[in-house]
C-alpha cells in the first residue's frame, strides 16, 4: 500500500487548559455549531421575503428573541439526547452485540453492565462520546416543548432548524477529524491519512471519512436545503424542509458508512450508522406526506 500520503495534521483535541479547566475542540465545535444557528436563524426572521407568503401572512414563524430562547432549549436537547444515545445505541445496543468492540471495555469492566457496577460510566464522556441521532431527537423533544409552550407552528419552526443544522454537523465532523476519531476504513487513495489513534499494528493509510461528512452533511446538506428554501420555497410547505433534512442526512450517512470504520460489528457489513439512517428516512416520509398532502380548501 502506497504512502505517499497527505499528512495527518496533528492538532492537539485541547485547544488550551487553565488549571484544571480544558477547553477542547469538540466543545468548542457545539458551541460555534449553535451559535452559528442561532445568528442564521435570527437572520431568517428579519428577510421579510422569505414571509409574504400566505401561509406566513407578512409573519415569520417566530421572531429573533424566540430563535434566542430556543437555542438554549435545543442545548439542553442535544447535550443530554446526545449522551442518553449513545448509552442507548453504543453503550448497550452495540456492547450487547459486540462486546470485543474496543469502546465497550472502560477501566473497571465491560459495558452496558460497566453501567450497573459503576453508574459513573454513565456521564464520563472521555470514555465515549455523544450520538448525532440521540442528540437528533433532544432538539426534536424540545423544539416541540419549546412550540407548545409558546403557540408556535411547529412544522414551520422546524423547517427553520432544519436549514442551519448542517452547520452543526460541519464544525462536528470536523471536531472528530481534529480528535482523530471515526476515522476510515484502509485504503489506497493518493488523499489517505495515517490516524495516530487507530489501532493499528502496521500504520495503515485509511479514509479522512470526518471530512467526507464533514463536507457531505455540512457543506452540500446545507446548499441543497438553501436552495430549497430561498429559490425553490419549499418552506411554504412546511414540514418539507424538515423533511428533506432528514432524508438527506440519512443517505449521506448511509453512505459515508461504506468508507468509515464501524465502531464495532453489528449485522455483518451492515453497521450501526447504516441502521440508524432507518428511523431518519421513516421521520423524512411521514414529514414529506404531511407537507405535500394536498391542502384542503377554505
Amino acid at each position: 500500500m502506497p504512502y505517499g500520503l497527505l499528512p495527518y495534521p496533528k492538532i492537539d483535541p485541547t485547544l488550551f487548559s487553565i488549571g484544571p479547566l480544558a477547553i477542547r475542540w469538540y466543545a468548542l465545535s457545539y458551541i460555534a455549531g449553535l451559535l452559528a444557528g442561532w445568528w442564521l436563524a435570527a437572520r431568517m426572521t428579519r428577510e421579510k421575503a422569505l414571509w409574504r407568503n400566505p401561509t406566513f401572512a407578512n409573519k415569520p414563524p417566530m421572531n429573533a428573541e424566540q430563535v434566542g430562547d430556543l437555542v438554549v432549549w435545543a442545548t439542553v436537547g442535544v447535550i443530554a439526547g446526545g449522551r442518553l444515545g449513545w448509552i442507548l445505541f453504543y453503550g448497550i445496543a452495540l456492547c450487547l452485540v459486540s462486546p470485543q468492540t474496543a469502546m465497550c471495555h472502560v477501566g473497571d469492566g465491560v459495558l452496558p453492565g460497566a453501567f450497573v457496577t459503576n453508574p459513573m460510566h454513565l456521564i464520563t464522556t472521555w470514555e465515549g462520546g455523544m450520538s448525532f441521532h440521540g442528540g437528533l431527537a433532544g432538539v426534536a423533544l424540545a423544539l416541540w416543548l419549546f412550540c407548545r409552550r409558546n403557540k408556535l407552528p411547529l412544522l414551520s419552526v422546524a423547517d427553520m432548524i432544519a436549514v442551519v443544522a448542517p452547520v452543526g454537523l460541519f464544525f462536528g465532523r470536523l471536531a472528530n477529524f481534529i480528535n482523530g476519531e471515526l476515522w476510515g476504513k484502509p485504503t489506497d487513495v493518493p488523499w489517505a491519512m495515517i490516524f495516530p489513534r487507530a489501532p493499528d499494528h502496521i500504520p495503515t493509510p485509511r479514509h479522512p471519512s470526518q471530512l467526507y461528512e464533514a463536507a457531505l452533511e455540512g457543506v452540500v446538506l446545507f446548499l441543497l436545503l438553501q436552495i430549497g428554501l430561498r429559490y425553490f420555497k419549499l418552506h411554504e410547505r412546511p414540514g418539507l424542509l424538515t423533511g428533506l433534512f432528514f432524508l438527506g442526512y440519512g443517505v449521506f450517512r448511509f453512505f459515508v458508512e461504506f468508507f468509515r470504520e464501524p465502531d464495532g460489528p453489528f449485522l455483518g457489513w451492515f453497521s450501526m450508522g447504516m441502521a440508524l439512517s432507518i428511523p431518519l428516512w421513516l421521520a423524512a416520509a411521514a414529514f414529506l406526506w404531511v407537507s405535500l398532502k394536498p391542502r384542503g380548501r377554505g
